[in-house]
């Protein structure tokens, strides 16, 4: 059985909730694409990365069914167990730090996967909001305190059996980053949580807290 950590990227302050990472430390135990997508899609978490240098920080990166060339939520977690100061993806160069319980990486919106942001009036309504059926796509978000750049999301990403619900979405945080221009602080799901700060030339920095499940 090839070897990977698994992580938690997103979490609540005392590690709770956020998104399920697999990491394989060795890439070259896996050196093919499609033994790499058999794999991820074995493991079944939202996305697997596979290690192929690991004091470059470059990264190869898989869904269940699908190479992406860039996802926040990977590259924040493989950002914290490598401790580099940047990763190497398919999309680009990805900056990264660590700012003591956050890690943060430096990437483009326009590399993320697309969303469909809905704004609704009140968290309340975002919280009320039912599951839709699969195929349905939306980004829910409101205003928690629009003076403190507080926001209260859910994510739905229309695939599944209809009661999936996405815990921890980096890349609609980065295109509402970048569509408000602000920094903002995104209570997401049951409680994960999502720092973006945006920065000159349509760079976008997003964080989160990451905890080592095994």
């Amino acid at each position: 059985m090839t070897d990977y950590d698994v992580l938690r990227v997103f979490c609540g302050p005392r590690g709770e909730y956020g998104n399920e990472l697999g990491v394989v430390r060795e890439g070259s135990v896996l050196p093919g694409r499609d033994e790499r997508q058999a794999f991820a899609a074995k493991l079944g978490f939202g996305a697997t990365v596979f290690v192929d240098d690991p004091e470059r920080g470059v990264v190869d990166l898989y869904a269940p069914d699908a190479r992406l060339p860039f996802a926040g939520y990977p590259c924040v977690g493989v950002a914290w167990l490598l401790d580099v100061p940047e990763l190497v993806t398919p999309a680009g160069v990805v900056g990264t730090r660590l700012d003591g319980e956050f890690t943060w990486i430096e990437a483009r919106p326009e590399w993320a996967a697309p969303r469909t942001l809905h704004r609704y009036a009140t968290a309340a309504e975002v919280d009320a909001l039912p599951v839709p059926p699969p195929g349905e796509e939306w980004y829910a978000w409101a205003w928690e305190d629009e003076a403190a750049g507080r926001v209260r999301a859910r994510s739905f990403p229309g695939r599944g059996e209809g009661a999936e619900e996405d815990e921890a979405t980096g890349a609609a945080a980065l295109h509402l980053t970048a569509l408000l221009g602000r920094a903002l602080n995104v209570t997401q799901g049951k409680g994960s949580q999502l720092l973006t700060a945006p920065q000159p030339e349509g760079w976008v920095e997003l964080a989160g807290r990451v905890f080592l499940e095994h």
